[in-house]
């Protein structure tokens, strides 16, 4: 089955409550994501997506993973 826009921003926002999160695509595999979020201060872009794949739980693990593919954006709010 699938996985939603929706679904990603879920497990996103489990692992960071208080952020800005936006979640972008509808063909159930293809999506861009743009997480901004205060605990990502002082870390570099590897570490801030390192963190949020993390919040995904596995769902982008190997080829039989539901996401196929995240445009992430990452960053600390300014």
């Amino acid at each position: 089955m699938p996985i939603t826009a929706h679904e990603i921003e879920k497990l996103i926002r489990e692992s960071f409550p208080d952020a800005k999160i936006t979640v972008e695509g509808d063909d159930g595999a293809h999506f861009a994501a743009q997480v901004v979020d205060e605990s990502f201060r002082g870390m570099n872009r590897v570490q801030q997506q390192r963190a949020v794949y993390a919040a995904l739980k596995g769902k982008m693990d190997g080829s039989q993973g539901e996401l196929h593919a995240l445009a992430l954006t990452t960053k600390a709010p300014d």
